[in-house]
């Protein structure tokens, strides 16, 4: 598998914001979100091929019992399900952060993270038209978050840029025809610096206590600042 990093560090972002965890970082994406902050797993994936063997060697060097496997789009690695397995058969708690954009397929996960893209995450001119219209395609794929949904313990994770994406979100969920509890949908405010989400923050925070929405805050940036390995 092609691996961008392995690190151990603090879960920043969403319901398990705190805990001590191991994350695995696989190299690729499907996607080209414009305001991605790790393009190095993504936008010009690099890395080195590591077996699951050596992937698990360095996961029990850390005392962490959660393993986090992200990326780029950990779902198009190959042997990501074999992975995943040997996981969760170590007795580790697997969150899989994804865009949802790949089926799960029967995947071991203990927490699937779902991101979809809003129209927000579309890349600008740096890329070309082949791209930003494969981008559009494949970011939102209610099927498979409804498969992701149905078959797990999950949370939604969506990037909010402006107010008024709130509406986009719901307007997505609508479309998923599911009962989705609102304290499962989350909202974080898009930033790579701690300034650009903290100005975003306070009229995110409002707007998820009027919706009852939850507020995910991007924890990693107030304790590290935007850099890699944390």
């Amino acid at each position: 598998m092609l691996i961008s990093e392995i690190f151990y560090s603090i879960q920043g972002e969403g319901r398990l914001t705190g805990v001590p965890s191991v994350f695995v970082r696989t190299s690729g994406c499907n996607l080209r979100c414009n305001w991605c902050d790790t393009p190095y797993a993504s936008w010009q994936p690099e890395g080195e091929a590591r077996t699951i063997p050596q992937i698990l060697a360095e996961i029990e060097q850390h005392p962490a019992r959660h393993v986090v496997l992200t990326g780029g789009e950990p779902m198009i690695a190959k042997e990501v399900a074999a992975l995943a397995a040997a996981i969760r058969e170590l007795g580790y708690h697997l969150t899989i952060e994804t865009a949802a954009t790949v089926a799960p397929g029967g995947i071991g996960c203990d927490l699937a993270s779902l991101s979809p893209k809003l129209l927000n995450s579309a890349p600008d001119n740096r890329l070309g038209p082949t791209w930003r219209k494969k981008h559009e395609a494949l970011r939102w794929q209610p099927d498979v978050v409804r498969a992701w949904v149905e078959g797990y313990d999950y949370q939604l994770k969506f990037v909010v840029a402006q107010p008024a994406d709130v509406e986009e979100i719901e307007g997505m969920l609508s479309r998923l025809k599911l009962e989705i509890p609102r304290h499962q949908v989350l909202l974080m405010p898009e930033g790579i610096s701690l300034e650009q989400v903290r100005a975003r923050a306070s009229w995110l925070a409002e707007l998820c206590k009027a919706r009852g929405y939850r507020y995910s805050h991007r924890l990693q940036l107030e304790l590290y600042g935007n850099r890699r390995g944390t």
